[in-house]
């Protein structure tokens, strides 16, 4: 994911990609292609606590599965 400028006061989403990876991503912008939001939008603290949560497993989901 690009860097984010918006800055940590913005509204932030989680998303998650096929392969099972996370990011945040201001609220205010687009979704990109190939990811999809999870959960409620809020400050950004709060979406890498919940990406610490449940991203336990950081290889991608295709490494995962013995791809």
């Amino acid at each position: 994911m690009p860097e984010d400028d918006a800055g940590p006061a913005t509204p932030h989403r989680v998303v998650v990609n096929d392969e099972e990876q996370y990011s945040t991503w201001p609220e205010d912008r687009e979704v990109p292609a190939g990811w999809r939001a999870v959960g409620e939008p809020g400050p950004q603290a709060d979406c890498l606590r919940y990406i610490e949560q449940a991203w336990t497993d950081l290889r991608p989901l295709s490494a995962r599965r013995g791809a």
